[in-house]
């Protein structure tokens, strides 16, 4: 009853209100240049990698890059969003959701998940509790991944039995099932158990973290906070009792970089937010100014149909172009879309946008 227009492709029959009236209705069908309906259902009915992809050359670059500033702001919204449920889950505690998130991120693509789960089986204060102590923190954490062997002869291996042993009756933890990670496809310094040392050296030298991380003014300084060295077992070992040549195994400057895209400058964007200080969410947007293009398979196809990527912002929004847009043929919402369905068809300028005239389409391709 409260609709006052309904608007279809075609009106194959009349839509009444509750007392019998008649809905005021508008039909497109004779209203739409042929022309543009068949350049629109061209555009989402092909099988390329991306529906305009013969038509990008049409483009102009200040239409690019308007949009790809836009798309990274949607991309941080979006990631804004979901730290902002683990915030609230994590009751408003910023220092502990940014130590879940550093957990989840030395995971990488493979074991993210449970090093999410080992560090909410390990909240942040009582980690720090032990904080003077590496071994205790390696003896948590690595009792606590189910990765501890019950059984070993090395001096290191025995001191974490005994310690986690002892924390495990003191905070009643229980440690998560070994097949829980993965080391399939993986190069040795992406082991679980290299992330997860690292994940306790950091905690041993990086007290309040999310602070000073907020406090950093200039990328490199940010980057060398996550530049820790694994202590002297594991230096020499990827995984308990096999020997490996001696390493730092530091954060790889990839893995650094995709901390600090995918997890540091999403926080950041949010907090700015929260707090309605525009400062760090300008501060976010200028680092990823600052950093370089990603290499992934995306990027490089993008760059094959002549869009290239300057920085990371860039190939951030492109990220979100390919999965938010052409993959589901969402063309009426994205500028390039319009750009390209705005040209003249049939001696006519038909003007699109990308608001409330083109839910018009919406609806006829409902229909």
């Amino acid at each position: 009853d409260n609709v006052i227009l309904h608007v279809v492709l075609e009106e194959d029959q009349p839509v009444l209100d509750r007392s019998g009236k008649r809905i005021p209705c508008l039909e497109l069908r004779g209203r739409i240049p042929p022309g543009l309906a068949r350049s629109y259902w061209r555009l989402i009915h092909n099988e390329y990698w991306i529906p305009c992809q013969t038509q990008l050359n049409s483009v102009s670059e200040l239409q690019m890059r308007s949009w790809l500033d836009r798309l990274l702001v949607e991309r941080m919204e979006a990631r804004a969003a979901r730290i902002s449920d683990r915030l609230e889950r994590n009751q408003q505690d910023w220092e502990n959701t940014f130590y879940e998130l550093i957990a989840r991120s030395l995971g990488g693509r493979v074991n993210d998940d449970a090093m999410d789960q080992l560090a909410r089986t390990i909240p942040l204060r009582i980690a720090l509790k032990h904080r003077h102590s590496l071994l205790q923190l390696e003896a948590m954490y690595f009792g606590q991944s189910g990765l501890l062997p019950s059984e070993s002869q090395e001096p290191y291996v025995k001191q974490l039995q005994r310690e986690y042993r002892a924390l495990a009756r003191k905070y009643g933890l229980q440690p998560m099932p070994p097949s829980s990670w993965r080391y399939l496809r993986l190069r040795p310094n992406n082991f679980p158990t290299v992330r997860i040392a690292q994940l306790a050296t950091l905690v041993y030298q990086s007290d309040h973290l999310f602070s000073k991380c907020l406090a950093a003014s200039k990328l490199q300084e940010l980057q060398g906070m996550f530049q820790v060295k694994v202590s002297n077992y594991w230096r020499n070992h990827y995984r308990f009792g096999q020997n490996s040549r001696s390493q730092d195994k530091r954060l790889g400057i990839d893995g650094l970089r995709s901390l600090i895209i995918n997890t540091v400058l999403p926080i950041y964007y949010l907090y700015g937010r929260k707090r309605d200080d525009e400062r760090y969410q300008i501060k976010a947007l200028d680092f990823f100014q600052g950093l370089p293009v990603e290499k992934n398979n995306q990027i490089s196809r993008w760059k094959q149909l002549g869009v290239k990527a300057s920085n990371a912002g860039d190939s951030q929004a492109l990220l979100r172009l390919k999965q938010e847009y052409c993959n589901q043929s969402r063309c009426l919402d994205c500028a390039i879309g319009c750009s390209i369905l705005n040209r003249p068809v049939e001696g006519k300028q038909i003007m699109l946008t990308v608001n409330e005239e083109t839910q018009l389409y919406r609806h006829a391709q409902a229909v």
